[in-house]
């Protein structure tokens, strides 16, 4: 299962076309809500150039047979513009600690504050459950992601060599 990795960042180079006075709607997904999620995967991932395996950011394109087995367990939530979902992120609550997955926000809606939003409610959410630190990981090579995370007060707590796909990532905690 991926984690959040380039897409979900605010900060991204990509070109905006939503207007920074609409409203952000952040809600727990429903299964309805499901092909649309699989959509925004398919439109950030497919738009990147990473230079990452192609195995890589095919298995970030959930079918949505696939992102119904990633909800196992995960608590996701959705940003909604204009009734339209532009970004996506999953909270996996395990012994006190909540793993943030999966983060990917629609290019269109970049530097809005969408992935600051959403991270906003899965905090909450984690506070709300009892939560007492959040984590991520991000491939290094994101280092707009990574920023997002330092931003929002999250601190690196170490490297993980050649851990995925053979790239290296970076791990990101907050005390809640």
């Amino acid at each position: 299962m991926p984690s959040e990795h380039g897409p979900g960042r605010d900060d991204a180079a990509s070109p905006a076309v939503a207007k920074p006075t609409e409203t952000i709607v952040v809600e727990r997904i429903t299964h309805q809500d499901v092909p649309a999620i699989c959509g925004l995967f398919k439109k950030v991932w497919e738009g990147e150039k990473t230079g990452l395996p192609s195995e890589l950011v095919k298995s970030w394109q959930p079918s949505p047979l696939e992102f119904t087995s990633w909800m196992e367990g995960v608590t996701y939530f959705a940003a909604r513009r204009d009734g339209r979902i532009v970004g996506v992120v999953g909270c996996e609550l395990d012994q006190g600690s909540v793993q943030l997955l999966d983060l990917a926000v629609d290019p269109d809606a970049r530097r809005h504050g969408v992935a600051s939003s959403l991270l906003a409610s899965a905090l909450d959410w984690a506070k709300r459950s009892e939560a007492l630190e959040a984590w991520a990981e991000v491939l290094t090579r994101f280092s707009a992601a990574s920023a997002l995370f330092a931003h929002l007060g999250f601190a690196e707590s170490g490297v993980l060599h050649k851990h995925q796909w053979r790239e290296d990532v970076r791990l990101f905690e907050r005390m809640l």
